[in-house]
């Protein structure tokens, strides 16, 4: 053999030892986990057994195949062309973009090679988008379009769909993270019924806002005329009893006043009844000439005849005395 056969021959081998050993290099990202399929010598098919992130791995490239699968969550927004039409019970047809994450089990990725889905591509495309395109439908279908407005109807529908769907990811090594409602729409002539029926709730409510303030403008208007009439009723209870407590105070006054003028009309009778008592008595006619006598000491008495002709004659006090006493 001629130095340029060597040389060629030196030239494949290095050739097939850089190919062999470039191809049969195989490694994992830090977010990535790989699966060994055996082809050729040894058990064939997917092997049992997860390699994990960020590692390095050698294989022969004909005898055996491999694959990765990414761990991180990934995001599915389903609006626009990809998104739900959904009919209510009671048959109103509502467009529904949607929110999903998801990431794959680790630990099941063997699995996921041998009976899903060879790449996260086709785990994406032929079986988490088909699963979630009809599940959600059961669930959100069953609430009416007056409960689909409200927010907390529709997730608890969302929450019955989440549960649904990880019903059947569980068979395929896929955990789901969340589903919800991004936004919604009706059909145009429906819009307008919703919208009309919107504002004349709004309306409603605005209304009923105005007589409850009414009502309670009444009821705070009522509570001050009670105020006042209270105020009122106490004042007038004042003066009243005032009043009386005046006419009280005057007739206490006037009844001792009365008592008063009864006890001393009362002496005076007595006094006058004791007197005419002592005169009525042998001493009583001497008392009276005594006091009599007593009047007329030092008085000068002049007396004068009635008639034209004058007769003048004389008096004697003893005797007009007697005659008056006699009497």
């Amino acid at each position: 053999m001629n130095l340029a056969a060597k040389i060629l021959w030196v030239g494949l081998l290095v050739l097939l030892f850089l190919f062999f050993g470039l191809a049969s290099y195989h490694a994992t990202d830090s977010t990535e986990v790989g699966v060994r399929t055996v082809k050729w010598l040894g058990k064939k098919g997917v092997e049992n057994k997860v390699y994990q992130p960020g590692s390095a791995y050698f294989f022969l490239p004909i005898f055996n195949d491999w694959n990765t699968f990414d761990t991180r969550l990934h995001v599915l927004e389903m609006r626009g062309p990809s998104q739900l039409t959904i009919k209510t019970r009671d048959g109103n047809d509502l467009f529904v973009d949607m929110i999903f994450s998801y990431r794959i089990d680790p630990q099941k990725a063997p699995y996921i090679r041998q009976y899903v889905a060879r790449t996260d591509e086709e785990l994406r495309e032929k079986v988490f988008k088909t699963v979630t395109r009809s599940r959600p439908r059961d669930f959100l279908g069953a609430l009416s379009t007056d409960e689909f407005t409200h927010t907390e109807s529709r997730n608890k529908a969302m929450d019955l769909a989440k549960v649904g769907l990880q019903s059947i990811f569980d068979n395929y090594g896929i955990i789901l993270e969340r589903v919800a409602v991004m936004d919604y729409r009706f059909e145009p002539d429906y819009l307008k019924v919703i919208t009309e029926k919107k504002v004349a709730e709004a309306k409603t409510l605005e209304i009923r806002a105005q007589i409850e303030a009414q009502r309670e403008a009444n009821k705070r208007m009522l509570n001050e005329a009670e105020g006042q009439v209270k105020a009122l009723i106490a004042q007038t209870h004042g003066r009243y009893s005032n009043a009386v407590s005046a006419v009280d105070a005057e007739f206490d006054q006037r009844k001792i006043l009365a008592d008063a003028i009864l006890t001393e009309g009362t002496n005076v009778s007595l006094s006058v009844v004791k007197q005419r008592e002592a005169m009525a008595s042998a001493g009583g006619e001497t008392q009276i000439q005594l006091a009599i006598a007593t009047n007329l000491m030092g008085k000068r008495i002049i007396m004068i005849p009635s008639g034209n002709a004058l007769n003048l004659q004389t008096l004697d006090l003893n005797k007009a005395l007697e005659s008056i006493l006699r009497k």
